[in-house]
């Protein structure tokens, strides 16, 4: 039976995901849009609700395409609930070298590259030319935007979200770099010691913004 391949968003990032997933289906497969409401064709995919995808009756594969860790959190348990298998995509020119753990549904972007013994949790995003370096601990649902250097010995906790262009500096194997869970790290930043969870740093290097509410 025909595999039904679910592209949750049809917003910005899942337009230039979708292609990845087409690069890398079966033949026969159907592949659409997932989005709270039908909306028109979108880029040549239909869009179809929630519902309608959840209730095909055959093989279901979905990859969430949106930025918001909390949101994909949501979803995936949503999906998988309802019987739906993560799928993984990877752009033809993202490169993994050595020992490196993924959980499900991981987006590498094209000209990424993850290097060695790296873990790396639930509902990755790998955006555009950015890069992960060895023995780094990522969580689940971390975002990491465009053109940032994780650089080796980072820890990022669940939910971190890693703005275009940011960079961290390498840690050492007693004293990891850690980026707290929820942590937001601004465009640009330089991120040269901890950042505590929930916390939203910009700058270079970079300072505290924000903290979350007691």
């Amino acid at each position: 039976m025909t595999r039904l391949l679910g592209v949750f968003g049809s917003s910005g990032f899942a337009r230039e995901v979708m292609p990845l997933v087409a690069s890398q289906a079966l033949f026969g497969d159907r592949i659409v849009f997932v989005d709270r409401e039908e909306r028109p064709v979108v880029n040549g995919y239909q869009v179809i609700d929630e519902a309608s995808y959840f209730s095909w009756g055959g093989e279901k594969r979905y990859v969430i395409a949106i930025s918001d860790g909390n949101t994909r959190r949501r979803l995936d348990y949503l999906a998988h609930s309802k019987g739906a298998m993560p799928l993984d995509v990877r752009a033809h020119s993202a490169e993994v070298l050595d020992a490196v753990e993924f959980g499900p549904g991981a987006v590498l972007c094209g000209h990424t590259t993850i290097t060695s013994n790296v873990r790396i949790g639930r509902g990755f995003h790998l955006n555009l030319n950015s890069y992960i370096a060895h023995d780094c601990v990522i969580g689940d649902y971390v975002t990491i935007a465009p053109s940032v250097a994780c650089n080796g010995n980072t820890v990022i906790g669940d939910g971190a979200y890693i703005g275009a262009g940011a960079v961290m500096r390498q840690g050492v194997p007693d004293k990891p770099l850690t980026i707290g869970a929820g942590a937001v790290i601004g465009m640009g930043a330089v991120v040269t010691t901890d950042v505590a969870p929930g916390d939203t740093v910009i700058g270079n290097p970079a300072r505290l913004l924000a903290r979350p509410p007691t």
